[in-house]
């Protein structure tokens, strides 16, 4: 019996790759795809997968939320993600997520194959920098100072990433799928955290981050 495998991510030509790439292997089969957390989690029920590849950014939400709902809804569904989003970033958000993977979109093809036969077999797959940067934090332990964005939540990461991108609070309230007040709380926290004086500086101050993060 092949191992089933969900899809989530918004751009069409990834998941047409990626279903082309497993669904050519004897072991795997894509049950279902979509772009949105919402009805990932609806397909899950339905289609009762085994393993979830998830993106980071998804239309209407976040992948690390959906993956938090996963591990909630549906524990023995493994979620690997597959994200050009860069993964000194968001590999170790996605590890406390629940996450039993992380892959970048730009690595080779075969690694995401190699990703999933070890994510079933009961294992993590992160990359060498990873690792490194996982255990250099477990050695320095509380010693080593956090950056910036280290020390925003993974909602509040997204909101700074959003604002980095152009997009304006009421676009961000639609984008996450929450209340215009919210995304404000959420600006607010940021600037207390990063120590910003005005909103001004936080477009100022996300849009130079996303610019250093994105040579895309």
């Amino acid at each position: 019996m092949k191992t089933k495998v969900l899809l989530v991510d918004d751009h069409p030509l990834v998941c047409e790759w990626l279903a082309n790439l497993i669904n050519e292997e004897p072991d795997f089969e894509v049950c279902g795809q979509t772009g949105t957390a919402r009805e990932a989690l609806d397909l899950l029920g339905k289609l009762s997968p085994r393993l979830v590849v998830v993106d980071i950014s998804l239309d209407g939400g976040s992948g690390l939320e959906l993956i938090k709902d996963i591990k909630v809804q549906y524990p023995k569904v493994d979620a690997l993600v597959l994200s050009m989003h860069d993964e000194a970033l968001y590999a170790e958000r996605a590890m406390r997520a629940g996450a039993a993977g992380y892959i970048m979109k730009r690595e080779a093809t075969s690694k995401v194959l190699d990703a999933l036969r070890m994510v079933l077999g009961g294992g993590l797959y992160f990359s060498n920098a990873v690792n490194a940067q996982l255990a250099q934090k477990l050695v320095q332990g509380a010693v080593g100072k956090p950056t910036a964005t280290e020390i925003l939540s993974d909602r509040e990461l997204e909101v700074f990433q959003l604002l980095g991108r152009g997009f304006n609070t009421r676009q961000i309230s639609e984008q996450m799928n929450v209340s215009f007040k919210t995304v404000q709380a959420y600006c607010a926290r940021i600037k207390e955290k990063l120590n910003l004086a005005n909103i001004n500086e936080l477009i100022f101050q996300a849009v130079r981050w996303h610019e250093s993060q994105s040579p895309h």
